[in-house]
């Protein structure tokens, strides 16, 4: 824990660490807590996941733009009109919900909510890499975001469907929406961390068109399609066996296995490759998911969800360190939003696959998407390893 007790000797650190912690929150309540409404009131799993997919599909295409527009005008800039708008939007989603409004009318109100999300992740990991000149202090800082990240999955589904299922469920949206609101406008006020803007470069096009960039794009779609599908899938599968309010703490227990794992994988000193390390998480992800396909009833299913998410943070720390290592500085909020852009569309493919599937063949059925979704993120990610083998620091690169 010394490791990275060391990263807050670093200026500024600690209040875009802790309002950057506190916007995040809601991005693991409002897959569920969307899901848990809308089937409450409408009663079908399939248009709940669809819902949630429409979410994460435009969380996914507003990013990349985000993330651009940060890069051009600073990140304090973008930050505060966008959480206002997706506040406004949320609370409208809610509204619309309580006024037993057609579902076209959910699905534009959870598009214009996931594409003014803002991606605070990608963005504290940019002030990150733009205060830090330590390759060791970099990869100890990704460490411990990607660990912020679970420790935000553990609590934020649990407490989300215990409130929506106990108190109202409503609940849990509304304390997401509060919570992104001041969080992120306390961040944005920290303008000192940012990344400065360069306002005049020549045009460099995109991230995405850089081929390790697209590599890692495209896994993490693969990734994102799997946490996706055990969202909602998880949610069937407490609802079959009777205690839907129990999916929160499933999922939690998905998400801890990636904290500990993250945990100690930040702790360490690596020798291997950024590309090993990267390839082999992948397939020890693919691994870890097998069980869940077997297995059909709640207390196991907890502890096979715990084991299939040990590989999720190292694998997710890398690929951020690896982006780092193949964007030039100038792009880099954009290039980070990028792997967020993935996750959210491979999300939005797992929620509505999962929903389906889970209505019409069962939960524990409809597992077996994410595990093949698992695999081909593997297949994909050792096929083009060779695009990350020696990821250069690009000479843009400034920490000044």
């Amino acid at each position: 824990m010394r490791t990275y007790r060391g990263l807050f000797r670093t200026p500024g650190a600690k209040g875009f660490v802790i309002s950057g912690f506190v916007g995040r929150i809601p991005m693991s309540m409002l897959g569920i807590g969307i899901t848990l409404l809308v089937s409450a009131v409408t009663g079908s799993i399939a248009t709940a996941g669809a819902v949630a997919a429409v979410f994460a599909l435009a969380t996914a295409v507003g990013a990349p733009v985000m993330g651009r527009l940060s890069d051009r005008f600073g990140q304090a800039r973008i930050v505060v009109p966008a959480v206002l708008a997706h506040g406004g939007a949320l609370v409208a989603l809610m509204l619309l919900a309580q006024a037993e409004a057609p579902v076209w009318a959910l699905f534009a109100a959870a598009a214009l909510a996931g594409t003014t999300a803002v991606q605070l992740g990608s963005m504290v990991r940019a002030r990150w890499s733009h205060l830090l000149d330590d390759p060791a202090k970099l990869h100890t800082a990704f460490s411990f975001e990607s660990v912020a990240d679970e420790v935000i999955f553990v609590t934020g589904p649990a407490f989300t469907a215990v409130v929506a299922t106990s108190l109202n469920v409503y609940a849990g949206l509304i304390v997401a929406v509060v919570l992104a609101v001041s969080g992120t406008l306390a961040f944005s006020l920290l303008k000192s961390s940012q990344p400065p803007v360069v306002r005049h470069r020549e045009h460099r096009g995109s991230p995405i068109a850089i081929p390790g960039v697209a590599l890692l794009s495209v896994v993490l779609l693969g990734m994102g399609a799997v946490f996706g599908t055990v969202d909602i899938v998880t949610v069937a599968f407490a609802e079959e066996h009777g205690h839907k309010g129990v999916a929160g703490l499933l999922l939690a227990s998905f998400s801890a296995g990636s904290m500990v794992s993250g945990l100690w994988y930040g702790s360490r000193a690596w020798k291997i490759t950024l590309r090993s390390r990267f390839v082999r998480g992948l397939g020890v992800f693919a691994v870890g998911l097998t069980p869940i396909v077997l297995i059909g009833e709640l207390a196991p299913m907890a502890v096979a969800l715990f084991f299939a998410g040990l590989a999720i943070s190292p694998t997710l720390i890398t690929g951020f360190s690896l982006i780092e290592r193949l964007v030039p500085a100038p792009q880099l909020n954009e290039g980070m939003s990028w792997l967020s852009t993935s996750i959210g569309f491979g999300v939005a493919i797992g929620a509505w696959a999962g929903g389906h599937l889970a209505e019409t063949f069962g939960a524990s059925n409809a597992y077996g998407f994410a595990f093949g979704c698992a695999l081909l993120a593997a297949l994909v990610g050792l096929l083009g390893s060779g695009w990350l083998r020696t990821p250069v620091v690009s000479e843009y690169r400034s920490h000044s």
